[in-house]
């Protein structure tokens, strides 16, 4: 007998885990901590120890921020010329900064990816 899945549209799903909340519901943390993931959502009781993100988030993470910062490094270099060691202390702290926000996100939305696309065990009801 042929069981129907209920289909998980992936954009919202996406929304809420960028923003860090349950892919199910919207309402629940997927984190416990900075980059620790819930086992349940305490909203909806979805399990969440299904997730594999392993290296996909920080190697995401640092694709976006070089794709972000090497142009502007770039940019900001040949425009205004400044002192070796200013343009260097900006661009460190802002890809510092950029990848502390970014990598949290990015894992909560690879997570969100794995629910809606019901990868690693996130499909069985």
């Amino acid at each position: 007998m042929a069981t129907t899945l209920i289909e998980r549209p992936l954009k919202p799903a996406l929304l809420r885990g960028f923003t860090r909340r349950c892919p199910n519901c919207g309402k629940g943390k997927i984190f416990e901590g900075y980059l620790t993931v819930n086992h349940t959502c305490s909203e909806c009781g979805q399990e969440l120890h299904h997730q594999r993100a392993d290296d996909g988030p920080p190697w995401l993470t640092m694709l976006v921020v070089g794709h972000l910062m090497a142009p502007l490094l770039h940019i900001v270099f040949v425009q205004y010329r400044p002192d070796p060691m200013v343009l260097f202390t900006i661009f460190a702290v802002g890809c510092v900064g950029l990848s502390l926000y970014l990598l949290p996100r990015l894992k909560g939305l690879l997570i969100a990816f794995q629910w809606s696309r019901r990868m690693y065990g996130f499909g069985h009801e």
